[in-house]
């Protein structure tokens, strides 16, 4: 069965409202008044580019969280992923971090996004209108994303220094507008003409079910 490969050390680090980790408990210290961004350092699915292909349907529903798992399974079906190992260690991945996002909040019905881009989607640097939103690329490049230095920098009309990514695999936990008058500020990374193709999940509370990544 596909699996994320284990990554040996739990190496943790902190920098300018940043929290990463290569243990999943990272994603709790979003809720510390000075952390916007808390990252979930991990391996990219082994077997998953094997199956996406541009012609799968993207998925977006909202669901109780208790019937997640079940209304995940059926989306994806519809949408053409195909019956095999691969789209069920996906689906119980998805699961997984479905169940630690709610718990973290305490949200008991959640948005789920599944989307397919080949696009350049949300181009521009942003922060999102919600709490805190999760993000993962299982394929492709994952969301571009600033430090507060460099966020500052952009708002005042410059460049950033350095723009940082997340890798395939790994799970950002974005604090929102509603959050924090310092959220985190991203945006999808530039692939528009390149051919490649992005697996894109997104994590929004029920009530606060909006667009843009």
């Amino acid at each position: 069965m596909a699996m994320l490969a284990p990554v040996p050390t739990h190496d943790t680090r902190q920098s300018d409202g940043v929290r990463l980790s290569t243990s999943p408990t990272i994603l709790e210290a979003i809720r510390e008044e000075a952390c916007n961004l808390a990252v979930w350092e991990r391996a990219p699915m082994a077997g998953l580019d094997t199956i996406i292909t541009p012609e799968l349907a993207s998925i977006r529903f909202t669901s109780a969280l208790g019937d997640l798992p079940e209304r995940l399974r059926k989306e994806l079906r519809a949408a053409g992923y195909p019956q095999t190992e691969i789209t069920d260690a996906l689906a119980a991945d998805i699961d997984t971090l479905a169940a630690r996002y709610a718990g973290i909040y305490g949200h008991s019905a959640l948005e789920l996004r599944l989307e397919i881009v080949t696009t350049n989607s949300c181009r521009k640097f942003h922060a999102d209108y919600v709490e805190a939103r999760l993000i993962t690329t299982y394929v492709g490049r994952g969301t571009d994303w600033l430090s507060n230095a460099d966020a500052d920098r952009v708002a005042a009309g410059g460049d950033p220094a350095q723009i940082r990514s997340l890798g395939p695999g790994d799970v950002g936990l974005f604090k929102g507008k509603m959050a924090t008058e310092h959220p985190a500020i991203h945006r999808s990374p530039p692939i528009e003409g390149t051919g490649e193709t992005r697996l894109l999940l997104v994590l929004n509370p029920a009530r606060l079910a909006t667009a843009a990544l």
